[in-house]
């Protein structure tokens, strides 16, 4: 009798299997032309992944790196030996059934929701006090605008209904992310989540974002260990702090030949992980830090640490560190005589810590994820529309939230209301991206290899310098 029983099971599920495979998807589904212009790539993703049921995974490109993160040969570590295994060179799968989903019968509009630090908070993860509330809203208005034009446009054109923005505050309390990204995927409906700041937030909401399964894409956060999770829903579209500090290395030993490089960083997540590729790529340089410092968050005299580094006679000194921490700094290392060049992160490049330095801002140098200044009509048109509804000039978060936003509209636009269709054609797209902030171009774990730059203080503005311009271009690269 088990026998039987068991056999009819197996001829149930047969019949189901075949059933799915005969049943495929609806014959509007199977030729689907998206309402926007498309390559033939994308269009061979589009069939591959509205061909298959819930049991197959489509056959999409997939790309495979030489070498992680574009790292300079002299700057990998354990470069002396092959080892067994490197991680993170080819791109992760989607496997599962999400692709069959049918798209909502009736929906009033298209929900995109964001995750960002707006409103004041105090937490362990940023370290006290919040301090990334300018740069959250500076995402948010980038972010408003690129839905405010989509709609301008058309809205959702499969269904001529419009994008909304679902905001939600990141509060920077361990496990609130999380929640707030539960709040969007299940009450929200949201197809898509981009968002946030703080590094061990946007960790945090990732990794529910997996189970959850819907896309996610961050502009802001440049943590270089945030994409090491290869959770396949999972964008960035800035230069990370990693990419950013091999251009920093190469300036600071190749070009200017220093010995002795001190570092002060603010004692949060950012200053931890943001200066762990410039320390290990001095000390494979054969040029380690002479002393790294570190400050608490609020501090407003950093005498200790200065009275440090300046008798452990470094060449010059490199803050990681918000932009007002960075003013204070300079100033109070000029007060002291203290003459060594000061370099900074990107957080730095702003017009308040320009104001709060004074005439100590000029020769300023300070890495920065991609070039503002540069000639280009839709960064023209994207600044002038953006000082039109806000009444100020764009800056990194806005533009990048931007670009990330319009990616995520053309996906929607492209692939239909249906998440993992949706991450596919933003996964599996291999031509880059031609955003206001450049072309965006993802490595295989579906991170921004983008080309960085050095931004300098001078004659009354921040100036901007490509490897190219710096003589700085390697071989490999």
């Amino acid at each position: 009798m088990r026998s039987r029983i068991l056999c009819l099971f197996v001829a149930a599920l047969a019949v189901l299997v075949l059933s799915a495979r005969a049943g495929d998807l609806p014959p509007e589904e199977a030729c689907w032309r998206p309402p926007v212009e498309v390559s033939d790539e994308v269009l061979h993703i589009l069939e591959q992944i509205n061909a298959v049921h819930a049991y197959q995974t489509p056959e999409l490109p997939l790309r495979r790196d030489s070498r992680y993160a574009n790292t300079p040969r002299e700057l990998q570590p354990h470069r002396h030996v092959e080892p067994f295994y490197r991680h993170f060179l080819e791109q992760m799968e989607y496997h599962g059934p999400r692709r069959t989903v049918p798209e909502p019968e009736h929906v009033d509009t298209v929900k995109i929701g964001f995750l960002g630090p707006l409103e004041p908070t105090v937490s362990v993860a940023t370290g006290g006090a919040s301090h990334a509330e300018k740069l959250g809203n500076a995402m948010l208005r980038g972010s408003q605008l690129a839905i405010e034009h989509a709609n301008e446009q058309g809205g959702y054109l499969r269904r001529h209904v419009p994008f909304e923005l679902v905001v939600r505050n990141d509060s920077g309390l361990w496990g609130s992310s999380g929640e707030e990204i539960i709040d969007l995927a299940y009450n929200e409906q949201v197809w898509a989540i981009l968002g946030t700041i703080d590094g061990a937030n946007s960790h945090i909401a990732i990794r529910v974002g997996l189970k959850i399964e819907i896309p996610m894409i961050n502009s802001g956060n440049t943590d270089p260990t945030f994409i090491e999770t290869n959770i396949p829903w999972v964008f960035r579209t800035i230069a990370d702090d990693r990419k950013q500090s091999y251009l920093l290395v190469d300036y600071l030993y190749r070009k200017r030949d220093f010995r002795r490089v001190g570092i002060l960083r603010a004692s949060n997540r950012y200053g931890r992980f943001g200066v762990a590729e410039l320390r290990d790529g001095s000390r494979r340089l054969g040029r380690p830090i002479i002393l790294e410092m570190a400050y608490e968050l609020g501090t407003d005299d950093w005498s200790l640490q200065l009275e440090r580094l300046q008798a452990a006679r470094i060449d010059a000194l490199v803050h990681w560190g918000d932009d007002e921490d960075g003013a204070g700094i300079l100033n109070q290392m000029r007060e002291r005589g203290m003459q060594q060049p000061f370099f900074a992160c990107d957080r730095n490049v702003s017009d308040d810590f320009v104001r709060l330095a004074g005439e100590n801002a000029r020769g300023v140098i300070c890495v920065y994820p991609w070039n503002p200044r540069r000639q280009d009509p839709a960064l023209d048109a994207f600044r002038e529309q953006y000082r039109e509804r806000f009444g100020e000039d764009i800056d990194t978060y806005s533009a990048h939230a931007y670009d990330s936003m319009n990616q995520l509209i053309w996906a929607i636009q492209v692939a239909g209301l249906n998440r993992a269709k949706i991450r596919d054609v933003l996964a599996h797209r291999l031509e880059p991206w031609e955003g206001v902030t450049g072309r965006i171009r993802f490595s295989a774990v579906l991170d921004d290899i983008g080309d960085v730059y050095l931004a300098k203080f001078e004659d009354s503005q921040w100036n901007y310098y490509s490897r190219e311009d710096l003589d700085l271009v390697r071989r490999e690269d």
